[in-house]
């Protein structure tokens, strides 16, 4: 049973980990306000793109290009979003689209496959030499995929850098009252475009925590919805960076223990319904949290400078 629950848990991070990257970069979104649910598409290009950068360079090179392809496709929604003030929904809708279409296209140009890649070389796994001599730890957090402990690390780093740095608190006062923010002499546009763009960074990462992490290859659509789920767990979070993780690893349990319940056999269970849990607690995560998590004031409000 302690094997199972280790397995479990083990299994919860690794699931979680895409969700907790790309709920931090909707999260620095969204503080700046600015909706980004582009995070579906832009995590869908980045696990193609770190595909890519994997088969023809090395898995670290893939990663890396994820993130830059990442940030310039956020950039196309912030120059939209932003500059030319176009509904937000919209704009992110239209990469997700996109997103879509192009990865699904490439895969057949460039690999001449519907379906899926061939198979890449992976990131691998880290192990952590003081974790790896305890016990129960060691089956947790003892040996990793890199993105785990990245994740992780990059959840405290954000709430440092949001809650305890004037670049965060620009950030959080451009998303509640951006006049105000104007007004003292912050740069709304820029503050605004450096977080989308950070989301990017974030949702790119994720992207590449999929097909080099999780797995060794891209499947057509393998995004499968997490950047919605993602999204789900930033406004369960309120908006929070260690809130956002708590939620993703919610989430990303329901997705372990129907694997775990496949791999067990559990047939009085229909497959269908396992493969259903995390979206199910998806939708009742929220329905417990609507009207009680408020959003910054601004969000999705475009900001046009008053003139003097």
């Amino acid at each position: 049973m302690l094997t199972n629950l280790g397995a479990l848990l083990s299994t919860t991070l690794r699931m979680a980990t895409p969700l907790i990257l790309a709920s931090l970069g909707g999260m620095f979104s969204e503080r700046s306000g600015v909706i980004n649910i582009a995070l579906e598409g832009i995590m869908l290009i980045g696990a193609f793109t770190a595909m890519v950068g994997s088969y023809y360079f090395s898995p670290w090179t893939g990663v890396l290009l994820a993130i830059i392809v990442g940030m310039l496709v956020a950039l196309v929604h912030a120059i939209a979003s932003i500059s030319f003030r176009a509904d937000q929904i919209v704009s992110a809708t239209a990469i997700n689209i996109f997103a879509t279409g192009i990865t699904g296209f490439l895969l057949r140009l460039v690999f001449g496959e519907a379906g899926q890649s061939p198979s890449v070389q992976d990131v691998g796994t880290w192990t952590i030499p003081i974790i790896n001599k305890i016990p129960f730890l060691k089956t947790v957090l003892g040996n990793q995929i890199p993105f785990v402990y990245i994740a992780l690390i990059l959840v405290a780093v954000s709430y440092w850098v949001l809650f305890k740095t004037p670049f965060g608190l620009r950030i959080r006062s451009v998303g509640e009252h951006p006049a105000a923010a104007d007004s003292v002499g912050i740069n709304v546009i820029k503050m605004r475009y450096i977080a989308v763009i950070m989301s990017g960074f974030f949702a790119g990462l994720a992207g590449a925590s999929l097909s080099i992490g999780l797995l060794d290859l891209f499947v057509k659509n393998m995004s499968s919805g997490r950047g919605f789920i993602a999204l789900a767990a930033m406004i369960f979070g309120k908006w929070t960076p260690h809130g956002a993780m708590l939620a993703a690893l919610l989430f990303g349990f329901a997705d372990a223990l129907q694997m775990l319940g496949q791999t067990l056999g559990l047939t009085f269970i229909p497959r269908q319904f396992l493969l259903m849990a995390p979206y199910i607690v998806t939708i009742l995560a929220l329905a417990g949290v609507v009207g009680r998590s408020t959003p910054p004031a601004a969000d999705g409000e475009p900001y046009i400078k008053e003139e003097v």
